[in-house]
């Protein structure tokens, strides 16, 4: 007898045994549909107090083309994770970075490096899948099971924003229209020596209550290929474009441009009278690469001598060196006369552009309006950022493919720092814009 009920109590101490069973972890990332420019926030709950998990983010572009990034963390003593408050120990970074996951997505493994993930159709969101793993993986391992997931839509444009395709005399782009009846300030978004239409920024602008015009002024549609001598005529027409629009409050407009783009946004207030702001993110305060012609007025294009630039082992290019020297008086024919514009600069650069000195390019144009007794500026500088500051969570690329070289080039800056710097300036310029043009 007292062996059946020995084994009748067996199955009971196997029982109390069994460790309890556990909660499956959940993973919310809200708003699961938002602009791209807005944080998320991203929570986990369902650990064990204490367990190490990495969190993966994985977005493809247009062409298929997979981005990956990580970051390791561990539960508090609820089992919970909020990427708000807890930091990452390791993975692609550290710290406290609630869009962390978003601004190291870089090219993954079996993909071409040196790739950026920049939206090239802004009516459709970028999706990127948040995954939970087991354990701490280092970036490119094979990552821990998956324990939770989600998926995040990242829109650039928001519900009511009109696009309109402009084949306007000669100019060409789109046009990015708030919902409403307007009138909105208007603005001219240029890029770099790229070329072509980019358009992500115009479509954010809009959704921030900006008239924004995506203006390409090389390889694209029936403008010239390549990028040589231009003719600020092109850019007036697109400017008193955008001033007479019925959508557009005037009296002028804005214009805010990257690289090449900022610097032709210089020459732009300073000789067209209906632009009465501009933003230049890490310009030169001289013209560069093409002739700029505007009637009788040429300014010669500062030229990049190839002897000056180094390759490093890896084969990316440096070429912060190369750009003819704009304080040599040899070049004073160059320069931008910015002391002539009647509006206000809004000048943003990063302490670590490896592109090209845009940091003493600022100083300059600060040196040249401050000797005609101007302060009609504001400057903008972020430590450890580099070239291209673009709207906040754009994944950072401290090496990017150069469509005209064809060669990996160095861009500068420190992942952290730059996203931090992305974020800052982002509702800067539209602060400085809003001021400026109602």
């Amino acid at each position: 007898a007292a062996m059946w009920r020995a084994l009748a109590a067996a199955p009971a101490r196997a029982l109390l045994r069994t460790p309890p069973a556990r909660r499956a972890a959940s993973l919310a990332v809200s708003p699961a549909a938002g602009l791209a420019d807005e944080r998320v926030e991203t929570r986990v709950a369902g650990l064990s107090p204490g367990q190490p998990v990495t969190l993966r983010a994985v977005a493809a572009d247009e062409r298929g083309c997979l981005f990956q990034s990580c970051a390791h963390y561990r539960a508090d003593s609820r089992g919970e994770l909020h990427l708000g408050t807890d930091a990452s120990h390791g993975g692609d970074y550290t710290g406290v970075e609630p869009m962390g996951l978003f601004w190291s997505l870089a090219p993954a493994g079996m993909e071409r490096p040196y790739q950026r993930l920049v939206p090239r159709n802004t009516s459709a969101p970028m999706k990127v899948e948040v995954l939970v793993h087991q354990g701490h993986s280092p970036p490119g391992s094979m990552p821990g099971p998956v324990m939770a997931k989600a998926e995040v839509q990242r829109l650039f444009t928001a519900p009511g924003v009109r696009r309109i395709r402009l084949k306007e005399g000669v100019v060409r782009g789109s046009l990015f229209l708030p919902p409403g009846d307007g009138p909105f300030p208007g603005v001219i978004d240029m890029y770099g020596d790229e070329g072509g239409l980019i358009e992500f920024r115009s479509s954010l602008l809009a959704t921030h209550g900006f008239a924004a015009l995506s203006l390409p002024y090389f390889d694209f549609e029936d403008l010239p290929r390549i990028l040589k001598d231009l003719k600020l005529e092109y850019f007036e027409e697109a400017a008193r474009f955008l001033q007479r629009h019925p959508k557009v409050k005037g009296p002028g407009v804005g214009v805010i441009g990257t690289g090449k783009g900022a610097e032709l946004a210089l020459s732009m207030i300073t000789f067209l009278p209906e632009v009465v702001a501009a933003v230049s993110i890490s310009g030169c305060s001289s013209n560069t690469v093409a002739d700029l012609h505007y009637g009788e007025t040429t300014l010669p294009g500062l030229r990049f001598d190839m002897e000056k630039v180094t390759v490093s082992e890896s084969g990316v290019f440096d070429v912060f060196e190369a750009l003819d020297d704009p304080t040599n008086p040899a070049h004073s024919s160059s320069v931008i006369p910015i002391e002539k514009a009647e509006g206000h600069f809004l000048l943003v650069v990063g302490e670590d552009d490896r592109m090209w000195k845009s940091s003493l390019y600022a100083e300059l144009a600060i040196r040249r309006l401050r000797q005609h007794g101007k302060e009609n500026f504001e400057l903008l500088s972020y430590p450890g950022a580099g070239h291209r500051i673009d709207p906040p969570s754009t994944p950072f690329c401290q090496v990017a493919m150069d469509r005209v070289l064809g060669v990996p080039v160095l861009g500068g800056g420190e992942s952290k720092a730059h996203a931090h710097a992305q974020e800052h300036s982002w509702g800067k310029i539209q602060e400085f814009l809003h001021l400026h043009l109602g």
